[in-house]
């Protein structure tokens, strides 16, 4: 294997072959999902930063490597500062360093499966103005140098039974051709392989953690469906699912179906690579991805199907929690994570986790999407904090969720950090809201009681949840960025937090569905959410006199609940245990 020195330098060989000054490499796969399989973790391979978000920008004589406030630390941690700059969105861009970096009349390169359209346009215009060219690539040099590359994966599909979905994908087909049809396209192009999974009720196991089969779809308005994928995935049973208005096309015929399409057609300039846009050329027009909007809102045999799935899932993390109590000495990180792993397996329809569990003690708990390896495996020494965050794939549903935990006597500091951190979660929980509200005004509740006391956090409040499909699901947003009004149906991660560098981290999170929740002035409808994560929170961590008299009720409400609907599948030692975990402040 070589080293980053040796993959950076050969990758600069390429580049000069090719008659490049510089070439992009996002940690993103053609099908732009946030997992992706081994094949596509360029970035990884290249740099040893194993992120969900980032890129490396290479140039002839310096290079650099950007994320966001989730992954400073472990970027410092995993890459070498004397190959890359690091730098930190939103402080600075991709584009912006690029054109402080480059000269004049350089070709910046760029693999055109991996950037959306609409990533490309800004990138061209920002190096455009400082003269640099942005130009797409017909091979992907890293390739090039990864002589070991992975395989593409070919696992097969899956039926996502009737009874999980609710609506059969007949017709949920015929409720976008009708968008269609109002829009006067004669088709749209889907690549996001999620959307798909939603249109046809299939599921698939090409990517770790998310139940999707990678491929591209083209839906035309006539109703017709031709699904790209390769025909060895798919079994007699789902293609008698799937009917006669759903043709599988092998994957290298794509380029000359959408060159005989008709247009216009849509395509989702914000999601889809530049290269479906280079191959439907001027007929092609900006069309939001149809599927997304409707995945969003959960119809209610998804909402029966989630709860069902977070019962099972909160029995796991209770049962886990009562062995933790008990087993606190000679544990380490990984330790954690095989166990509360094993519990969760003890369930028929589990299927995996929905990401690779965060299992964060003391120090390492302030890097807010740390990984634990053998090389950071950490002990647990009390006293001292750990940040769990953990989620699974069930057949009927997918999970999320994060509880801190004392193990050993907390200090003062840390149990007014966490209930700070409780206060958020209680006011989006128990808020009540106008029907429209967008999700920017929900974040501003979770951070309220951490600002005012000069504290806040770097990541979203929440995001959404698919029903076995991807945990990190676009629906409204929950943060400072989220301008998407929340509806009812959505279902969405409420998550706050507060990181101490060096010293601990803390987050609470639970899922939660949006609900109507009765009438305010002039008759507008309220919104608010239901919890769906049955798990106690641990009252070790609580200052009870810094909860106000309605969140100390919400508290005890949500413990009660978590008694009744979790003991019953409890053996009596882990229902007594709960009992007290659960007993009113």
């Amino acid at each position: 294997m070589k080293n980053a020195a040796e993959k950076l330098s050969g990758l600069r060989g390429q580049l000069k072959k090719q008659g490049l000054a510089g070439f992009i490499v996002p940690r993103i796969s053609e099908y732009q999902g946030e997992f992706v399989s081994a094949y596509a973790e360029r970035l990884a391979w290249l740099t040893g930063f194993t992120g969900s978000a980032g890129s490396a920008l290479v140039l002839a004589d310096k290079a650099a490597i950007i994320t966001d406030g989730r992954y400073t630390i472990q970027l410092a941690q995993q890459a070498d500062k004397g190959l890359y700059e690091f730098l930190n969105n939103p402080q600075t861009t991709s584009a912006k360093w690029l054109a402080e970096n480059a000269k004049p009349d350089d070709v910046i390169g760029y693999d055109p499966w991996l950037l959306t359209v609409k990533q490309a346009t800004e990138f061209a215009k920002t190096l455009g103005e400082k003269g640099i060219k942005f130009e797409p690539v017909n091979a992907n040099p890293v390739d090039d140098v990864w002589k070991d590359k992975p395989s593409f994966p070919k696992e097969k599909a899956e039926i996502f039974p009737i009874e999980f979905a609710g609506v059969d994908s007949a017709a949920k087909r015929k409720s976008i051709c009708k968008i269609l049809q109002e829009k006067n396209l004669s088709a749209c192009v889907i690549t996001l392989p999620d959307s798909l999974m939603w249109l046809l009720n299939v599921r698939g196991n090409d990517v770790e953690h998310t139940p999707v089969v990678l491929s591209f779809g083209i839906l035309h308005a006539t109703g017709k469906t031709e699904w790209f994928v390769h025909p060895e995935k798919i079994t007699p049973e789902v293609k008698k699912h799937l009917g006669a208005d759903v043709e599988i096309v092998s994957p290298d015929k794509l380029e000359s179906r959408l060159k005989a399409l008709e247009g216009p057609v849509g395509l989702d300039f914000s999601r889809s690579p530049v290269w479906f846009k280079q191959a439907l050329d001027n007929k092609a027009v900006d069309f939001k991805d149809p599927c997304v909007d409707p995945k969003a809102i959960k119809n209610s045999a998804e909402q029966k199907s989630l709860r069902a799935a977070h019962v099972r899932d909160g029995a796991a993390l209770v049962n886990f929690l009562y062995w933790l109590d008990n087993n606190k000495s000679s544990l380490t990180e990984l330790d954690v994570v095989a166990r509360l792993e094993e519990f969760r397996r003890k369930d028929n329809s589990y299927r995996g986790p929905s990401f690779s569990t965060i299992s964060g003690w003391a120090a390492n708990g302030a890097i807010v999407h740390y990984r634990a390896d053998e090389e950071t495996n950490a002990k647990i020494n009390p006293p001292g904090l750990l940040l769990l965050d953990s989620g699974g794939q069930y057949v009927d549903g997918t999970t999320d969720i994060t509880r801190t935990i004392a193990i050993g006597k907390p200090t003062e500091e840390m149990k007014e950090h966490f209930t700070l951190v409780l206060k958020g979660h209680i006011a989006v929980a128990s808020g009540k809201f106008p029907e429209g509200t967008n999700g920017v005004h929900i974040d501003a509740l979770a951070r309220a009681a951490l600002l005012s006391a000069g504290l806040d956090y770097s990541h979203g409040t929440g995001h959404g949840v698919g029903c076995y499909l991807s945990v990190h699901e676009e629906s409204a947003s929950l943060s400072t960025r989220g301008t998407e009004a929340v509806k009812a149906g959505m279902f969405l991660s409420n998550e706050p937090g507060y990181y101490k560098e060096g010293a601990y981290g803390i987050r609470t999170e639970s899922l939660v569905l949006v609900v109507e929740a009765g009438e305010g002035e002039d008759d507008k409808k309220l919104l608010g959410f239901e919890t769906f994560s049955l798990v106690p929170i641990d009252r070790a961590l609580i200052k009870k006199e810094m909860l106000t008299g309605a969140e100390l009720s919400w508290l005890n409400a949500y413990h009660e609940t978590v008694l009744k609907i979790i003991g019953p599948r409890l053996e009596k030692p882990v229902r007594a245990w709960l009992e007290l975990q659960a007993a009113a402040l």
